[in-house]
């Protein structure tokens, strides 16, 4: 683990030992409400029998009043929004996909350990390493969007690689899943590699998150 991943590791569960309650997840961000989705990059974890296996684990263990457990097929990693689908032109997709194909097909695979568990107010994450591969994917996808728009949306900085396995979905005391996440912080991480990057129109169903593929950019095989 490196200097940076461990240090945020081990500062947001210090932190998370202050906190008294956790946060409601599922407000309305701004834009969001309603049947309304959202072009964005994720990468998906649906064909990685080892992660599921740790994640059916972990969340066997998390079945606690206040959490609300991710879907293995609802398992992803946030990447890079691009936005809202009925503000995006096709022509406009088109061309975003078509420019990261271009910048993607010379980066290897990722080669992903994900674990341990990696808490915070609003749900319970696998600690993502190294970041450093899936920022070099992030930063070739923002120049993707940058090459057909002249602003590319989100913030550069401030991306922290993590995969949410349970979202607070109340304002409970965090006690109880502080006392429980105690004892799952030194399992072994799991192993993913991942060949390809989706682009997929994201939605919402109650309190989970769905979507379709759009896109999918494949990495150097």
């Amino acid at each position: 683990m490196s200097s940076r991943e461990l240090a945020s590791l081990n500062q947001r569960w210090t932190a998370y030992q202050e906190l008294p309650r956790l946060t409601e997840h599922w407000y309305w961000r701004p834009g969001w409400g309603g049947d309304r989705q959202f072009y964005t990059w994720h990468l998906t974890f649906e064909d990685q029998p080892e992660i599921h296996r740790l994640v059916t684990y972990l969340q066997s263990e998390l079945a606690l009043p206040g959490l609300d457990l991710v879907p293995l097929d609802g398992l992803h990693l946030t990447m890079q929004g691009v936005g809202f689908t009925d503000e995006v032109s096709d022509k406009e997709l088109g061309a975003i996909v078509a420019q990261a194909r271009e910048l993607c097909a010379s980066l290897p695979p990722l080669e992903l350990s994900l674990g341990p568990v990696d808490p915070d107010a609003e749900g319970i994450g696998l600690l993502i390493q190294p970041w450093d591969q899936v920022e070099r994917l992030r930063a070739s996808i923002r120049d993707a969007i940058g090459a057909v728009w002249k602003t590319v949306p989100e913030a550069a900085h401030g991306f922290r690689p993590h995969v949410t396995i349970a979202y607070s979905g109340s304002t409970t005391s965090t006690g109880p899943v502080r006392n429980r996440l105690a004892t799952l912080r030194h399992l072994p991480a799991a192993q993913a590699r991942i060949n390809e990057v989706p682009l997929i129109a994201l939605r919402r169903e109650g309190r989970t998150y769905r979507w379709s593929t759009v896109a999918s950019v494949p990495l150097l095989g």
